[in-house]
């Protein structure tokens, strides 16, 4: 399948009443959307199969379904490092920043080094994609990471903790939450972290320590 025909499978199976859904969620793209589920794109992922070139032309090709479909089927052992930054700069909502780590950047050699640069990004999506890239680490429980690498991320986590926009704060919560989430050890250790983040006083401070506090104090969580 090539971009031609992927397009006109988007053409076919949207439906613009999605589209005016997914602003009911924050999401509102710079690029053309159709109107399809996440589910729909997968399916048709997986008919795909890997394809890096393909892939490369799918991003950039100004719609927004193609972004998700991209990152599911490029091979995460062939993007660059210049590959990354350039789509992670490009990102335009949190649903094709999340697909990107989830889907693909968190199964490259560059991902925790990637975590680091992005979280001291500006721009709102490109800072974003630094915590939930470390929010897909931490949920990857196949990945060989140790406890001392997940706890290198607690003080850029603590840095980001006074960014009161929406995306960035709720990025960064999630990346506490995902790594407390891991073991015993490190949920001890995202807690305090989440009780010295709240002494931050801000409201994204108070937003990001105490939703993790309510979540790793779970009884399934323990």
């Amino acid at each position: 399948m090539n971009e031609k025909e992927v397009v006109q499978f988007l053409k076919k199976n949207g439906k613009t009443k999605n589209v005016l859904g997914m602003a009911r969620f924050g999401i509102r793209p710079k690029t053309k959307a159709y109107g399809l589920s996440v589910v729909q794109v997968r399916q048709l992922a997986k008919k795909i199969g890997k394809n890096h070139e393909l892939a490369q032309d799918l991003f950039w090709s100004n719609i927004h379904e193609c972004r998700w479909l991209a990152a599911m089927i490029d091979d995460p052992l062939k993007i660059t490092s210049s590959q990354m930054d350039k789509w992670a700069k490009d990102f335009d909502t949190w649903d094709v920043c999340d697909s990107a780590c989830m889907n693909l950047f968190r199964y490259s050699p560059l991902a925790i080094k990637k975590c680091f640069k992005w979280a001291k990004e500006k721009d709102e999506y490109y800072k974003r994609a630094g915590f939930a890239l470390m929010a897909a680490l931490a949920s990857n429980r196949k990945n060989l990471l140790d406890d001392k690498q997940f706890e290198q991320f607690f003080p850029v986590i603590i840095d980001a903790s006074n960014d009161e926009r929406n995306y960035v704060k709720k990025a960064v919560n999630w990346a506490l939450r995902q790594i407390g989430k891991r073991n015993k050890n490190l949920r001890t250790k995202a807690i305090q972290i989440a009780k010295r983040i709240i002494t931050l006083d801000t409201p994204s401070a108070r937003f990001i320590g105490g939703d993790a506090l309510r979540e790793l104090g779970k009884t399934h969580v323990k």
